[in-house]
C-alpha cells in the first residue's frame, strides 16, 4: 500500500509539473564555422552553459535553413549581410549584434615560416589551394575577392579547392589534402592548429571587403528569454577578451 502511495505521488507531481517529465530543449545556436573554438570557450565561461547547444556550419547554409524555418533561437553569422536579410524578411527577434571583425591568413601545414606570401601561390610546387566556398561561405568570399585584387584568381583558379565552409578548408590544409589554404585567423590561432604550425601570414584588410560578423536572436513562435540572455552575455566584457583572444576585434 505504501509503495502505490508514493507512485502516486510521484504521478500527481509529474502532472501539477510537467517540467519533471519532459526536460526543457536547450537554447539552439547556429554558429559560423570559424567560431568552433572561439564559442567552445565562450560556452566554456557561461554560468548555463548546460542549457546551449551550438551547432557549426556554413553561414550560407544556415541563412537558407533559417529561412525555411529551421528551429534556431540564435544566429552567429560571419558577415552582416545574411543577418540583415533575414531582418528584412521578418525573420528577427532583435538588433543584429556586430560580435567582432575576421580575419583571413595564408597557412600551410609545412613549415615555411618567412618565406609565406600570396605570390607563392603560382609557385608548381604548390597544386592545392583551399578556400571556403565562396557561394555561401563568407570566407571562400573574401578569399575570391582577395585573389581577384592581387590579380592572382585566373593564375590560380584550377588549384583551387573548396571546403563547404572555412572549418572544413582549414582541415582540408591541416590534414595535407590541400598544400596551403586561405582560412580564418580563429582558426589559425586554435590549440590543434598552433600544434601543428604557428606561423601564418596574415592578409592586409585591403585586399577584400571587411568581414564584420553580425549575431541576432531569431524569431519563433515561443521566444525563450534564456536566448537573449545567452546573446547578452556574448555583448559582455569577458566574451569580447575571449573573441579577441581568438583574433576578432571589434568592430
Amino acid at each position: 500500500m505504501t509503495r502505490l502511495i508514493l507512485l502516486f505521488s510521484i504521478l500527481v507531481l509529474v502532472f501539477i509539473n510537467p517540467a519533471l517529465s519532459q526536460k526543457q530543449p536547450k537554447v539552439l545556436v547556429a554558429a559560423a564555422a570559424d567560431l568552433r573554438f572561439a564559442m567552445d570557450s565562450l560556452i566554456q565561461v557561461y554560468p548555463h552553459a548546460s542549457e546551449i547547444e551550438v551547432i557549426y556550419g556554413s553561414s550560407g547554409k544556415f541563412f537558407e535553413q533559417i529561412s525555411n524555418g529551421a528551429p534556431f533561437d540564435v544566429y552567429f553569422s560571419a558577415d552582416m549581410a545574411y543577418p540583415q536579410k533575414l531582418e528584412e524578411n521578418g525573420k528577427t527577434a532583435s538588433d543584429i549584434f556586430g560580435y567582432g571583425v575576421g580575419r583571413l591568413v595564408l597557412w600551410s601545414k609545412k613549415d615555411l615560416g618567412d618565406k609565406l606570401s600570396m605570390g607563392m601561390l603560382k609557385d608548381r610546387q604548390i597544386r592545392k589551394i583551399a578556400i571556403a566556398n565562396p557561394r555561401h561561405a563568407p570566407y571562400g568570399q573574401r578569399a575570391e575577392e582577395t585573389l581577384k585584387h592581387l590579380d592572382l584568381y585566373d593564375t590560380v583558379r584550377s588549384k583551387l579547392v573548396f571546403g563547404e565552409n572555412i572549418a572544413q578548408a582549414s582541415q582540408f590544409v591541416s590534414s595535407g589534402a590541400a598544400d596551403i589554404g586561405i582560412i580564418a585567423l580563429s582558426l589559425a590561432l586554435s590549440p590543434n592548429m598552433k600544434k601543428i604550425n604557428h606561423t601564418y601570414y596574415l592578409i592586409p584588410e585591403s585586399h577584400h571587403q571587411p568581414l564584420l560578423q553580425g549575431a541576432v536572436l531569431l524569431k519563433k513562435p515561443e521566444s525563450d528569454p534564456r536566448a537573449g540572455n545567452f546573446l547578452d552575455f556574448v555583448k559582455g566584457e569577458q566574451a569580447s577578451l575571449i573573441l579577441l583572444h581568438y583574433g576578432f576585434s571589434k568592430p
